[in-house]
């Protein structure tokens, strides 16, 4: 057992824009658990916003991992979006400038550091859109529930939650 698995550390990881519309799904989404739960033991809660490369420390703690954020899967809009592990792109992504760093490519540099999570879940919503405003459209605000439901079914599947504690 590696010095990272003899003690479970489970971060529920909220990412993305509050200011551009459905790109704030993720930070929504964990404030709706962070409503529901408080501070729960067993695990974390986090709204990790737009903090990008200040994220890698929590990824390298993490033992197991929930990513909350808009997915662009080219799906309709509101469609849920679930990735485990490999499947995850780690690098890639359109950047405005040289200096941006996206969060695919954080768990990229985890890779590289040997440090990613071995329970790594990706679960988003294809956005309906990203336009700057505040709160999200209407197709995305209803969904929320069900991306929060299936947070919390992986937190029952990981025994950090009893099955049917769910929103």
């Amino acid at each position: 057992m590696t010095e990272k698995t003899a003690q479970r550390h489970v971060l529920v990881l909220g990412i993305g824009n509050i200011l551009n519309t459905d790109e704030g799904v993720g930070v929504h989404a964990v404030r709706a658990l962070q409503a529901k739960f408080g501070e729960p033991e067993g695990f974390e809660l986090l709204d990790g916003g737009t903090l990008g490369l200040n994220l890698l420390p929590l990824v390298d703690d993490a033992t197991h991992l929930i990513i909350m954020d808009a997915v662009d899967a080219g799906k309709p809009a509101g469609t849920l979006i679930e990735l485990h592990g490999a499947e995850i792109p780690l690098f890639g992504g359109a950047k405005l400038s040289e200096h941006q760093l996206t969060f695919q490519e954080v768990l990229g540099l985890a890779l590289l550091r040997n440090t990613l999570p071995e329970n790594l879940v990706l679960l988003g919503v294809q956005p309906e859109s990203l336009a700057i405003g505040i709160g999200m459209s209407p197709v995305v605000q209803k969904v929320l529930p069900a991306l929060c439901d299936r947070a919390e079914a992986l937190l029952a599947s990981w025994q950090i939650l009893p099955d049917g504690d769910s929103c």
